[in-house]
């Protein structure tokens, strides 16, 4: 067994993370090349091209008077920005329109200010300084003005809002480190077979909330998209509150919902103070339990979908097309991982309260598919409250099919997908996946691990050296084609199957070299084993990151529910840690050899997509 999601979401975080410095030198060389540079973009990054030693380009080059300036000042100047020991120089000074439109600072100006860390200029005219710029107060003078600004501004909470010497009494007290014991996952069963999972933090906020084995799959041509609707719908109204009364109470008790849907599972949570958490448990089990969902209910969270297909991500988009390509029809057959995850627009006319009933009725009040699951709150007392809210949930539902017809195995086929639609920045996306093993599969660490190798990110994202920058898709790819504007490894489990694969974008005439690069690393994954440095390195982040999100009081949550639902035990962090390190290069090998036996699947979407190659051809390359 293995920690669903959790895994799988370290590993895209190895990835997420650290992209931008990594592509300094590319960015920077490429646009001033390019003749589009401006002076605030080059300052911006100019020490860190300095540093990786990227000459500066010929003045012919360059072309127009902004880039002439960034070369002067990239070559010329000596003001290097501070490291992160270092206290940086600031500069005040006044800029005149004429020298704004120069762009044209004064190099010696600013090795002037190395030795005067905080240069005085003088103020406009008829202008008061107010804030001493230029320096002609003593302290005993600046002292007086203070104390006869406290004489009539007020700089004191009144009592209602100051800061209390004593914690309130309603918060209880820290408990003494002797009296704690080391945390531990605690797994209880009810009376009708809904599971309570439990991990003390022992913090003053905790976070309880309930999982259950519904989701997007369970649909069918009938009420395609009720899933995504029912997400929609968690903590509105119910038959005790309105959705108003529900938002002012969690503002009263200091807690937040939440409600996620995937393919699989449906989560309801709530964080919350945790005095409070029994009423926190009271309104999550009304939102669950007894919903108050009408069709006027309904009609407005309609019009909430086909907003958010207006601003839905092309990445978004992307990731539906392979699930969709990937698991494709049978005999005519749509299969249950398939099927779209967000409610296609086509389907909302069929969409109303009866049909959300119903698929409440059939695939989320199971008891023997429910876990209670709570970080920060002791066992016994998570027992009781599941006890109270959830006992009276009837074991038998006579209108319930079997369970082997509710969830059915879905094959991989493999297949293309091509959406070509309006983008924001005009790239073509490109997305190369195979099939790898599901949740259940003793591939899924081996696989995450391979994740974390590949890596990859963006030109433009957040992140700093350490966190990734050196993966094989940025070290291979992004720091290599400067064309390539993104290379992301992802994964994609389910409960029988799973993809592994990479993503890419560029400018659409760009798009036969992305697909062509996208093939070309997982043939090299199968043929040559990876370096040990390489290994290594991924072991450890998809390790760190783990441990670090595990941290997190949500995270340890959703992490607990959804490994006592998948598998009905939870791993700790010792076991997977030795899974993580006990994988070799073989298995890297071994894993990727036997994804490309099996046909790839190819998903494209973007403005213009008429540079991506076939998928027939695609899947020819990978039967040489």
């Amino acid at each position: 067994s293995c920690n669903p999601t959790m895994l799988q979401r370290a590993a895209a975080s190895a990835i997420g993370a650290g992209r931008s410095v990594a592509h300094t030198r590319r960015s920077v060389s490429s646009v001033v090349l390019n003749g589009s540079a401006n002076a605030s973009y080059v300052a911006d990054h100019e020490a860190s091209a300095r540093r990786t030693a990227l000459s500066a380009p010929d003045t012919a080059a360059l072309g127009s008077g902004r880039c002439n300036y960034a070369q002067r000042r990239w070559k010329h100047s000596s003001y290097e920005f501070p490291m992160r020991d270092e206290a940086p120089v600031i500069t005040r000074h006044n800029t005149t329109a004429a020298a704004a439109d120069a762009f044209d600072y004064d190099d010696e100006a600013i090795d002037d200010a190395k030795e005067d860390k905080a240069p005085r200029v003088g103020l406009p005219p008829n202008e008061p300084d107010r804030f001493d710029d230029s320096g002609t107060l003593s302290d005993t003078e600046r002292s007086q003005i203070l104390q006869g600004q406290k004489q009539h501004i007020r700089t004191e909470l009144d009592t209602a809002h100051r800061i209390a010497e004593e914690p309130p009494s309603f918060i209880p007290p820290n408990l003494p480190f002797s009296s704690m014991s080391v945390p531990e996952t605690i797994v209880s069963t009810l009376p009708n077979g809904i599971r309570v999972a439990s991990q003390e933090t022992y913090g003053q906020v905790c976070t309880v909330g309930v999982l259950s084995d519904c989701g997007s799959r369970h649909e069918t041509s009938q009420n395609a998209g009720v899933n995504h609707l029912l997400e929609l719908l968690a903590f509105q109204s119910t038959e005790n509150r309105d959705a108003q009364d529900i938002s002012a109470l969690m503002d009263e008790i200091g807690g937040a919902t939440f409600a996620s849907g995937s393919r699989e599972q449906m989560m309801y949570c709530v964080d919350v103070l945790r005095p409070n958490v029994e009423v926190a448990m009271e309104v999550m089990a009304d939102t669950i339990l007894r919903p108050r969902i009408e069709e006027a209910d309904v009609e407005g969270m309609k019009r909430v979908i086909e907003f958010q297909h207006m601003d839905m991500l092309p990445e978004v988009k992307l990731g539906e097309g392979l699930q969709v390509s990937g698991y494709g029809p049978i005999d005519g057959e749509m299969q249950q991982l398939g099927r779209p995850h967000f409610c296609p627009l086509e389907a909302l006319p069929a969409l109303n309260a009866e049909v959300v009933h119903n698929f409440r009725r059939d695939h989320l009040l199971l008891p023997h598919e429910m876990v209670i699951a709570g970080a920060g709150i002791g066992h016994d007392e998570l027992v009781k409250l599941a006890e109270r809210f959830f006992s009276d949930i009837p074991v038998e539902n006579p209108n319930q099919p079997p369970s082997e017809h509710r969830t059915i195995d879905s094959k991989y086929t493999g297949g293309g997908y091509q959406l070509q639609t309006k983008t924001v920045d005009g790239f073509t996306r490109v997305a190369l996946a195979f099939e790898v093993g599901g949740w259940h599969s003793d591939d899924l660490v081996p696989t995450c691990v391979l994740q974390t190798l590949l890596g990859g990110g963006n030109s433009f994202s957040a992140g700093g050296p350490g966190k990734g920058m050196y993966s094989r898709l940025y070290r291979e790819v992004l720091n290599r084609y400067h064309w390539a504007e993104s290379a992301e490894a992802f994964t994609s489990f389910h409960a029988e199957s799973g993809l592994l694969g990479i993503s890419g974008s560029s400018a659409p005439l760009k798009s036969l070299d992305v697909t062509s690069v996208l093939a070309e690393h997982f043939g090299k994954l199968a043929t040559q084993p990876v370096t040990d440095e390489e290994l290594d390195r991924a072991r450890n982040m998809l390790k760190c990151n783990v441990l670090t999100q595990l941290e997190s009081r949500l995270v340890l949550f959703e992490d607990i529910g959804r490994q006592i639902l998948t598998y009905g035990k939870r791993e700790d962090s010792h076991t997977m840690s030795e899974k993580i390190d006990s994988v070799t290069k073989e298995d890297i090998m071994v894993i990727a050899r036997k994804a490309i036996s099996s046909p790839p699947t190819l998903a494209t979407v973007g403005d213009d997509i008429s540079k991506v190659p076939p998928y027939d051809q695609v899947a020819a390359a990978f039967q040489r």
